[in-house]
């Protein structure tokens, strides 16, 4: 006997477990396969063109695309600004710094050029008008550097600390040179005169008038007439006017009780309260008042009592 080749499908109830066989034959299998190979073959693109949607939903358009790269670059520009702003403001701050610094080495130059001026330090060795020798083999196997802002800056701070230290020990030096030359001012030596010859010597005397034994209380230059009569010392003018004897006469206070006085002038040069220096002129050599003709009667005279004139005037010589 030939067995069959249907196929059964067999249904099972809920209620009472009856079953149902349903008898497929070979043509009805073969549809059901190819509607469920169909069934699933549409499932599956429709779920691919839905994964394409969205995929192509989450894609930016081109003015999107464009739009950021503009923000992008709009950032980058801002961020090149800031920082172009924060050099601006370092080199800014240190352009100042350094015009600082250029007007003390302005000040220091300055004082150092009255140095030279004073004598106290050679004009040779050092010419403040041009910039200090310096040099120095080049390293060929170490290429120079650029300095950072930092190395830079620590540069200019220590540059500062040194003209900080050079102008309190200039300004040190300025005052001593000050005090030394108000000293050297203030120091009576020399003569009275730019030329002429000793006279008459200090202390007892015959007087050229009366022939007596008699006491001089200073010396007598003779020279040209019209010469220049020059102060020994800085002082103050005390007196300036025509004294019985003395003729026209000069008095000079030089402070710490020493006055010199300038005798017999043919005029007068200056008056009562001028501030004169070492050397100025303050009279013209003549013979007024008891004299015998042109010549200086010149006078020392501390904490009121009279000196040797010849003591001062040797101290020039030393």
């Amino acid at each position: 006997m030939k067995p069959k080749d249907d196929m059964n499908v067999i249904f099972v109830g809920k209620r009472h477990g009856q079953s149902r066989a349903i008898p497929l034959n070979g043509l009805l299998l073969c549809g059901l396969v190819f509607l469920v190979l169909s069934t699933l073959a549409a499932a599956g693109w429709a779920g691919y063109q839905m994964a394409i949607s969205q995929f192509e939903a989450r894609q930016p358009t081109e003015s999107e695309l464009v739009a950021g790269w503009k923000e992008r670059l709009q950032d980058q520009k801002d961020e090149v600004a800031r920082v172009r702003e924060n050099v601006q403001q370092q080199i800014d701050a240190l352009t100042l710094r350094l015009g600082q610094i250029q007007g003390r080495l302005l000040r220091l130059d300055a004082l150092g050029q009255r140095f030279v001026e004073t004598g106290m330090v050679a004009s040779d060795e050092f010419n403040f008008d041009k910039p200090a020798a310096v040099g120095g083999p080049e390293e060929d196997a170490l290429p120079g550097d650029s300095y950072t802002a930092p190395e830079l800056t620590d540069m200019i701070n220590q540059l500062e600390q040194q003209i900080n230290d050079r102008e309190k020990q200039l300004r040190l030096l300025d005052k001593v040179a000050s005090r030394k030359k108000l000293e050297d001012e203030l120091y009576v030596q020399g003569r009275p005169i730019t030329w002429g010859w000793l006279s008459s010597k200090y202390g007892y005397r015959s007087d050229p008038f009366t022939g007596k034994r008699t006491w001089h209380a200073g010396v007598d230059l003779a020279g040209k007439e019209g010469s220049d009569i020059i102060a020994v010392a800085a002082g103050v003018v005390t007196w300036a006017d025509e004294r019985y004897g003395y003729g026209n006469l000069v008095e000079i206070d030089h402070g710490d009780g020493l006055v010199t006085r300038y005798a017999h002038a043919k005029s007068i040069k200056v008056k009562v309260g001028d501030v004169v220096q070492k050397s100025q002129v303050v009279a013209l050599m003549g013979s007024t008042g008891r004299s015998t003709g042109p010549h200086v009667h010149f006078e020392v005279i501390r904490n009121g009592k009279s000196e040797n004139p010849v003591k001062y005037i040797q101290r020039a010589s030393r």
